[in-house]
């Protein structure tokens, strides 16, 4: 399992945020569309119904949000305060122009760097031009987590890899 961007990739799966536990909310990008997966969200967008994908609300890396994530986390752990995990949205606009929130964990607990965050953004938006550029990049996408052992690689190769991966299928 390791955390790339905005996607969180364990083994072959690729979901956008954390990977969900138990009832927990997600969504999961597979060849046949977009799953939302929770107790409280459930669904499945075809690719060819999804007009855009977007994600709102990611925490992006700044001293300030590092800071208070650290003293957040203090207080939580010494005070007993609440476990509530930010969340950020996906909002997938269909083909007829209508939009769908879904919500998602963020995996990055200090945010995503602002690099990352756009690639991440940049990738989502290539998923939607069409079948063959999604079947490609997904398929890279999960071939690199079946491959990956270990954790989260460095930030200099999880940038890489968001270019790689928007090259895939162009």
């Amino acid at each position: 399992m390791a955390m790339v961007g905005l996607f969180w990739i364990a083994e072959g799966d690729v979901y956008v945020g954390a990977k969900p536990s138990g009832l927990a909310a997600g969504v999961r990008l597979t060849p046949e569309g977009v799953v939302a997966l929770g107790d409280k969200q459930s669904g499945l967008w075809p690719w060819e119904d999804v007009h855009a994908l977007t994600v709102e609300n990611a925490p992006v890396k700044s001293l300030k949000r590092q800071v208070g994530a650290l003293v957040d986390m203090a207080l939580t752990v010494g005070l007993g305060g609440g476990d509530e995990a930010p969340t950020m949205t996906v909002r997938i606009t269909d083909v007829q122009g209508a939009d769908h929130e879904l919500t998602v964990y963020t995996a990055a607990a200090t945010g995503y760097s602002p690099a990352e965050h756009d690639l991440s953004r940049d990738l989502l938006a290539h998923l939607t031009q069409g079948a063959g550029t999604l079947l490609t990049t997904l398929a890279a996408m999960a071939e690199w987590g079946r491959r990956r052992e270990g954790g989260t690689p460095r930030a200099a190769d999880r940038e890489a890899l968001l270019r790689e991966w928007l090259g895939a299928g162009a």
